[in-house]
């Protein structure tokens, strides 16, 4: 095993690393004989004929073909992971959901999947799948998804991801990406782990225009940070579990997936530090939309309208003049799912939403600041203040968000989370 613990930065670049010196081939993708006898394999996460400048894909060079596997069998773990679409109705219903409990017996970070929701389909290839995790064991496997990238948000413990081009130490504050199809391994630093993920079958998630910003803000892509080669040579039983079309698939090789040991290309792992994003805000007067604190996209057939944007809402200054300071009440064409990181929402200090849980509002359903917010933004004196010791996060979609059956009946639902709203006096018009 190599040093798994160095990383190369940029976001999209063509990257080429290896874990030993002179594996990776020079002029030739795929010479006829690979150093070392590697075994060349490409690994496309766009099709073979797309633009250039959307074509993703990597040349691995590994000890042994991903080929050289028995079949898959079904894999009856995880009973809480699902895919899109889902039978359930669409519900317009505010929901809000407490943190998830720590499972009862050890629970891997597969295992301790459970899916809240999700629009499109897997079978299309459009939509997401919006899932939490609680996991308290290592993985003693590998999984990946053949039906969507997988971004990851720790909320609390912090994860050592093991993949085929490396290593990513991922701790809370900061998100990875697996692309889809490249098998990965879990291991809990602090016994324990908790967060969410977004399973994005739709196109690749990517940075967003800036337009008039300009050429700085938001999500620098030098702050992106992809693993340099590593790989295992180690000669005993691994399962692989697989993600596929909303099933999941075991084998068992008679060795370790991790075995690439050199690659180059444009697709692989990353992770990002949510804390290096730049903010661009108002400094004259209103609230400014929540597209500003987009820190990637995954665009839809409709330009402009994403099929999933992720977006935070981290430590700021607040300086407008006259304004409302909060999200004001607003309904959507596109649908929220909402997760807290650490801190307290500057929408939400009523109590309620808590680092951990979660809550969605799906299109065209009124929601904003609670009343103990709106109270005290309309009654606060407006001077510059700092946002501080928080981070939330946004899953916004195009889409309706079908809830799973365990996401409704679900006993850390709060079947309350209407009453925020219910206090508010009518307004009075002078007679």
């Amino acid at each position: 095993m190599t040093d798994a613990s160095r990383y190369l930065p940029g976001f999209g670049n063509h990257v080429s690393t290896e874990a030993v010196p002179g594996a990776l081939p020079i002029g030739r993708n795929s010479p006829q004989k690979v150093p070392f006898g590697l075994y060349a394999e490409q690994l496309s996460g766009t099709a073979f004929t797309a633009p250039r400048h959307e074509n993703r894909r990597t040349w691995l060079y590994r000890l042994r073909p991903t080929a050289q596997h028995p079949a898959f069998t079904p894999y009856h773990g995880a009973p809480h992971l699902q895919s899109a679409p889902f039978d359930t109705p669409p519900s317009p219903n505010r929901l809000r959901w407490d943190p998830l409990p720590w499972p009862d017996t050890p629970t891997d970070w597969v295992d301790g999947l459970i899916t809240y929701g999700g629009t499109g389909s897997v079978a299309d290839q459009t939509g997401v799948g919006i899932h939490l995790y609680a996991a308290t064991a290592d993985m003693d496997r590998a999984f990946f998804s053949a039906d969507g990238e997988l971004l990851i948000v720790p909320q609390e413990g912090a994860l050592a991801i093991d993949t085929e081009m490396g290593r990513l130490d991922v701790a809370p504050l900061q998100i990875a990406v697996i692309p889809r199809g490249v098998r990965f391994r879990v291991t809990l630093r602090g016994g324990r782990a908790r967060g969410y993920v977004c399973e994005n079958y739709g196109a690749a998630f990517r940075l967003p225009d800036l337009g008039p910003i300009g050429a700085n803000g938001l999500a620098n892509p030098r702050d992106f940070e992809v693993p340099v080669a590593w790989f295992e040579d180690r000669d005993r039983p691994c399962t692989v579990v697989q993600k596929f079309q909303g099933g999941l698939w075991q084998t068992t090789l008679d060795h370790s997936p991790f075995d690439v040991v050199a690659w180059h290309g444009n697709l692989a792992p990353y992770r990002y530090d949510l804390t290096r994003f730049n903010t661009i805000n108002t400094v004259s007067y209103d609230h400014p939309d929540p597209s500003i604190f987009t820190v990637l996209t995954s665009p839809s057939d409709t330009p402009g309208t994403a099929n999933c944007d992720v977006v935070i809402f981290p430590p700021r200054w607040m300086v407008a003049e006259g304004t409302f300071r909060p999200p004001w009440f607003h309904r959507n064409v596109m649908s929220e799912f909402m997760g807290l990181i650490a801190g307290a929402y500057d929408a939400k200090e009523g109590g309620g939403f808590v680092p951990g849980g979660a809550s969605l509002h799906n299109q065209m359903n009124g929601h904003g600041p609670d009343q103990a917010s709106y109270e005290k933004a309309v009654g606060s004196d407006l001077k510059p203040v700092r946002i501080d010791g928080t981070m939330a996060f946004m899953f916004e979609t195009r889409h309706v968000v079908r809830t799973t059956r365990w996401a409704t009946t679900s006993p850390t639902s709060q079947l309350d989370y209407d009453a925020v709203w219910g206090g508010f006096p009518k307004a009075t018009l002078p007679e």
